[in-house]
């Protein structure tokens, strides 16, 4: 897949994201997002908020890192909702790390928009 492509599919993911989650559009953040790939080509981009600016960068100023193996990304970002997300973080598929404060913060208010979801 092209970079281009790439590019495309997580500006998708991150403005679906933003729709189901107002809260993550005041969001000032920058992220390392590593997609994990066989072969051993591991792509990293820096993805910075809000915007989003997306560029394939090592992300040294990142305060989040995301890992997820590049077929699921492909999957979560061309279909993928929150509850999508969540569950593909809670059976490990993806991996979350960074500044913990932030880690916490994006975990609170994604708990948030789900018990709202719920009601």
């Amino acid at each position: 897949m092209a970079a281009g492509d790439t590019r495309v599919l997580i500006r998708g993911a991150i403005e679906r994201l933003q729709e189901e989650v107002p809260a993550l559009k005041q969001l000032k953040l920058v992220m390392r997002l590593e997609l994990r790939a066989r072969g051993g080509n591991v792509p990293i981009w820096r993805v910075e908020l809000p915007g989003p600016k997306i560029d394939r960068d090592p992300a040294g100023d990142a305060r989040l890192d995301v890992s997820v193996a590049r077929s699921h990304f492909n999957e979560l970002a061309t279909d993928g909702r929150l509850r999508d997300w969540v569950r593909a973080y809670e059976h490990g598929h993806v991996r979350v790390s960074g500044d913990a404060g932030v880690v916490k913060l994006l975990g609170n208010v994604i708990q948030r928009q789900l018990a709202r979801a719920r009601t």
